[in-house]
């Protein structure tokens, strides 16, 4: 940016000097009137004293102003792009990164698509400012006091006649650059809006073709896009306004300066070459004046972007490490709720001060009705939320003592809606350990039960997984996540319903393979079937927000309470469903 600065000044000087050749020819050569002392020294100096060395030097400062200007402004523009794209990589990456840093509280409450906006055009909108208006305007502020000061040091009076459009101007500029930057923001939201709308779509689109919505998405789309260009046009409309007026008041500028200064030239006051040089200045003068008042549009949409950008990293994450924050010990797994209380909203908490305890190495599993508070309980033991009052304690100690990373490095996934990356098998598997060895991965496959189906895949290990895994059955995707959590080997395992919507094969392979990876670990595991955790050491019944029982499957059968009632209502179902083919 320093040389891109040293070369706005080459470009500002050779702006400077491009009308003095003219001035010399006409004055010198053509009316024979002497060269001012300064100049005539250093023309005599380097070309001589008669009419064709002025002239030759004439000539060649000419071409040099010309190169000069040329070549400052090759360096500006490839200087002031590298410094746009290196910006926009920077500011990228630290969006990017603080946006990994939100909790999933943030998360919830913004629009995927309107984040990918703020990620892409927004910054897009302050490097093109970077790029194209930044030193631009710099170079234009300093053409233009550059004009002006030769300007009153010709005629005092003729840059007083120049500049009496000035306050004019710059109040047509201040009052339509507040308009364009308003109209700004608004298009900037339209195409944030737009931009929710495809990605909301297109990630839902088994969704759309299974319910034959696609004309009512059409439709939604062709609406909002509709309303998307009535916003541009009503900021073009705006923006259009303001180069035809600049145009007008630098004529009128002009037409007073031609007046006068003719009349001074026909009273014999005032030289041609005089006139001409001032008049080529007066055109330059108004030159940088338009092009600073049409920047006023890229100014505004940086502006609307950077206060976008700002919005989301001035979001602070209500999940974070705190102050004194320490690694991790490795944990034992003995894990307790001590009054936990917790609501996605302050009007309506889901879990009300609930307290109990897992020991190292136990089965814990949560059962209840839906929309009791059992997946929030799972959320808040790697601390995706925190709770609004109590602790969770891990090994006795509370677990915002710890880094959040290094709590979470010691605990292991296996989620109901399996999510996997674009990318092949061996990486989906490896992803929480990246650094693990292929003979590492294909054990953990084996001990999944995954290994079979993929060794007959067309690339084996090497095939592309579609993108959320869609390539797969619902059974193939649970035990790649099943040898996902194998290969971490933590000593926590949280599972959140893992063989929902399976059939009675998958289910089977999924149960073999989540007995060896529970061996040894602290599990928490959420079920509807009943049936997947009898084997339970404790399972707690989860209603009205709070632990309505806790026992042994046995005990919380004999006890003819909640559970006992679920488990009644699962077998008559289980009893009534019909065979295959009747």
């Amino acid at each position: 940016m320093t040389l891109a600065l040293v070369a706005v000044v080459g470009e500002t000087v050779t702006d400077l000097l491009d009308p003095w050749p003219l001035k010399i020819i006409i004055d010198n050569l053509l009316q024979s009137k002497p060269l001012p002392p300064w100049l005539a020294g250093i023309v005599s100096h380097v070309a001589g004293q008669n009419k064709f060395a002025v002239l030759n030097f004439a000539v060649l400062a000419v071409a040099v102003i010309a190169i000069v200007g040329a070549v400052s402004s090759y360096v500006e523009k490839y200087l002031t792009t590298s410094v746009g794209q290196w910006v926009m990589h920077d500011l990228r990456r630290t969006l990017y990164q603080h946006i990994h840093g939100l909790s999933l509280a943030e998360h919830d409450e913004k629009r995927t698509g309107d984040l990918i906006g703020r990620v892409t055009s927004d910054i897009e909108a302050v490097q093109d400012f970077i790029t194209t208006a930044l030193l631009g305007m710099l170079v234009s502020a300093l053409t233009l006091t550059g004009m002006v000061a030769v300007m009153f040091y010709y005629n005092w009076r003729f840059a007083l006649i120049a500049l009496s459009i000035a306050p004019a101007l710059f109040l047509v500029v201040f009052v339509l650059t507040k308009r364009i930057k308003k109209a700004s923001r608004a298009v900037r939201q339209k195409q944030s809006e737009l931009v929710n709308i495809v990605q909301e779509v297109f990630s839902s689109i088994r969704v759309v073709k299974a319910f034959s919505r696609e004309d009512y998405e059409q439709q939604r789309f062709e609406e909002q896009s509709l309303e998307n260009v009535e916003a541009g046009l009503q900021a073009r409309s705006v923006k259009a306004k303001l180069s035809p007026i600049v145009e007008v008041l630098a004529a009128v500028g002009t037409c007073l300066v031609l007046g006068y200064g003719a009349r001074l030239a026909l009273a014999g006051q005032l030289s041609a070459g005089d006139l001409i040089i001032f008049l080529a200045y007066l055109g330059k003068m108004y030159k940088p004046m338009r092009d600073l008042s049409k920047m006023g549009d890229t100014v505004s949409k940086a502006a609307v972007s950077y206060e976008r950008i700002q919005e989301v990293l001035n979001t602070v994450s209500r999940v974070r490490d705190l102050p004194r924050a320490r690694s991790a010990p490795p944990f034992k797994g003995k894990m307790e709720f001590d009054r936990v209380s917790f609501g996605y909203s302050p009007d309506h908490p889901i879990l009300k001060e609930i307290s109990f305890q897992i020991e190292p190495g136990q089965v814990a599993a949560f059962v209840g009705p839906s929309g009791a508070g059992k997946s929030t309980i799972v959320s808040l033991i790697p601390r995706f939320y925190d709770p609004t009052s109590g602790q969770v304690k891990i090994d006795g100690s509370d677990i915002r003592k710890y880094t959040l990373q290094s709590l979470r490095e010691q605990m292991s996934f296996v989620l109901q809606d399996t999510v996997l990356f674009r990318a092949p098998i061996w990486q989906n598997i490896a992803y929480g350990k990246p650094e693990a060895q292929r003979a590492e991965i294909i054990r953990a496959a084996e001990l999944a039960n995954a290994h079979e189906f993929i060794e007959k895949m067309p690339e084996g290990y090497d095939t592309m997984v579609g993108e959320r895994g869609v390539s797969l059955s619902g059974g193939q995707r649970q035990r790649v996540a099943i040898a996902r959590a194998i290969i971490r080997n933590t000593p926590i395992l949280l599972l959140d319903e893992p063989t929902s919507g399976l059939d009675a094969a998958s289910e089977q392979a999924v149960f073999e393979a989540l007995g060896r990876l529970m061996e040894g670990k602290t599990c928490v595991v959420i079920a509807h079937h009943l049936a997947t955790i009898q084997r339970a050491d404790v399972i707690f019944v989860v209603q009205d927000s709070q632990i309505a029982e806790r026992g042994t499957h046995a005990e919380l059968l004999a006890a003819g309470g909640l559970y006992s009632e679920l488990h009644g209502l699962q077998q008559l179902g289980s009893a009534e469903e019909p065979s295959v083919g009747n």
